[in-house]
């Protein structure tokens, strides 16, 4: 049973749908928990520091961080390998371009797949960057992300490659959520205006929520 919904469209999206809320859920909460950088590197390491030891003593130290990043990473995967399948089925539906050149779709749509694309690549350097330190210039510090963001976000290509992922990601979740409401059923013609609106505002504040962190370096708010 779990196979033949699996293998069809409407159980693909379904899949994108609900591993897109989880990530936009966990965005909410991540965007909220980056905003503690204002004030001051004391609260955003110790803020660091308490998302390790959440939980405790019933889970050890780091299990409750790790049991949410094996849920994310889950989610990614299920929603990258949804939309490539879906991608695929709508091509060999449609091997020829429509007569039509113009485009009838808004731009978000046109770039949900770019987009989706771009935000997967950021992941990989975002997490090589302030996670492992792998790609981290300036010295990477364990335990002190308010000096590695800092270190990030002073260099031009840091500010560059985390800005455009992020307008990349508020045109996402500005389709995204929409698309994923009518999947669910949820949209209808009461709603649809609501929905849309509510779009829109969250693509607005995770955008602007997020870059707001560069920004604050760049123009030594966050120093």
């Amino acid at each position: 049973m779990a196979r033949s919904v699996w293998d069809s469209t409407v159980g693909k999206k379904t899949v994108m749908a609900v591993s897109g809320l989880i990530m936009l859920l966990y965005l909410v909460v991540h965007m909220t928990g980056n905003l503690k950088i204002f004030f001051g590197p004391g609260d955003f390491n110790h803020y660091a520091h308490w998302l390790r030891t959440l939980g405790e003593p019933f889970m050890h130290y780091e299990w409750t961080l790790w049991v949410v990043r094996v849920v994310l990473v889950v989610a990614v995967v299920a929603h990258a390998v949804s939309a490539y399948q879906l991608s695929r089925r709508d091509i060999k539906a449609r091997p020829h371009k429509y007569v039509h050149k113009k485009a009838r779709t808004s731009y978000a749509t046109r770039t949900m797949r770019w987009g989706g694309i771009i935000l997967g690549l950021f992941i990989v350097w975002h997490i090589l960057d302030l996670t492992t330190g792998h790609v981290h210039t300036g010295g990477f510090e364990s335990g002190k992300p308010y000096q590695n963001v800092v270190d990030t976000f002073s260099t031009s290509y840091g500010n560059v490659i985390y800005i455009v992922a992020m307008l990349a990601l508020g045109l996402h979740i500005r389709h995204g959520f929409w698309s994923a409401a009518q999947t669910l059923g949820v949209g209808s013609r009461a709603r649809d205006r609501a929905l849309k609106t509510a779009a829109n505002v969250l693509a607005l504040l995770l955008t602007a929520g997020f870059i707001a962190v560069p920004v604050g370096v760049m123009t030594g708010v966050v120093s």
